[in-house]
């Protein structure tokens, strides 16, 4: 019995290693998971070419990564248009940036902040904003 407690007991702590290391991966980055998906708060602003301006310090981003896996929603607050569809590629470790767009555009996005100037159509909008 004493035995069969000693081997149960090494069996158990192989397992819980084998375990440790097998969930922890340094190729997890960041980039390839939901990690810049969230709310985003501070200066926005939108303009549409004519009658409407919006621009508040106090507004917000809401980030979604959508089901490609390289594109992203960005739904703004203070009644401004949401910008859809957006393609970002990797750069760096923690760092997307926009590629491919008929659009002028920046869009940069880290862990904790990200700015926006996107022009398209005579409309702006613009984001710089922390989490």
């Amino acid at each position: 019995m004493k035995k069969a407690m000693k081997i149960l007991g090494v069996l158990m702590v192989l397992i819980f290693t084998a375990l440790s290391f097998s969930s922890c991966s340094k190729d997890d980055d960041p980039a390839d998971n939901d990690f810049f998906a969230g709310t985003y708060k501070g200066s926005v602003s939108y303009n549409d070419g004519g009658s409407t301006n919006t621009n508040t310090d106090a507004g917000s981003v809401f980030v979604t990564k959508i089901a490609s896996g390289t594109k992203y929603n960005f739904t703004f607050s203070n009644g401004i248009p949401s910008l859809n569809g957006i393609e970002f590629s990797k750069q760096g470790d923690n760092t997307l940036v926009m590629v491919g767009s008929t659009a002028t555009s920046y869009i940069r996005i880290d862990n904790n902040t990200l700015k926006i100037l996107y022009i398209q159509d005579g409309k702006t909008w613009t984001a710089n904003c922390t989490r």
